[in-house]
């Protein structure tokens, strides 16, 4: 038996406006939507499919639902701001080598959004 993927489900009362909150930070585009589901994908994904399971969510903060990384955090970070979605915690790099961000999309899901990429001089704490 091989897993084919594994796809996290937010519970929301509007699937679409939760999407397009995705569809706007992230660049995901649909790929199925029958108004009660909308499953969003990245296009051009690398990353193996993986679970991880956490007893919390590091720094002292709570296990988020996602972890999402990216390449750009400024960019997403850049695109929070325009959408007046301000982060709940960092952007920070952490000790373990990432720099990081967590947001609550509209449902209230809590999102870890993280970059390998750690660029020094854009760290910040508190943001």
């Amino acid at each position: 038996m091989a897993v084919c993927r594994i796809v996290a489900n937010i519970d929301t009362p509007d699937p679409a406006g939760c999407a397009a909150f995705y569809q706007r930070v992230f660049g995901l585009a649909p790929v199925m939507d029958h108004g009660w589901i909308v499953t969003l994908q990245a296009e051009q994904a690398k990353a193996p499919v993986q679970l991880s399971l956490a007893a919390e969510g590091g720094s002292a903060q709570p296990v988020p639902a996602l972890s999402i990384e990216v390449d750009d955090l400024d960019e997403v970070l850049t695109r929070l701001t325009e959408m007046g979605q301000p982060p709940t915690y960092g952007p920070v790099k952490e000790p373990w080598g990432v720099r990081r961000l967590f947001v609550t999309d509209p449902a209230g899901t809590l999102i870890n959004i993280l970059s390998h990429a750690a660029p020094d001089a854009a760290d910040r704490t508190g943001d």
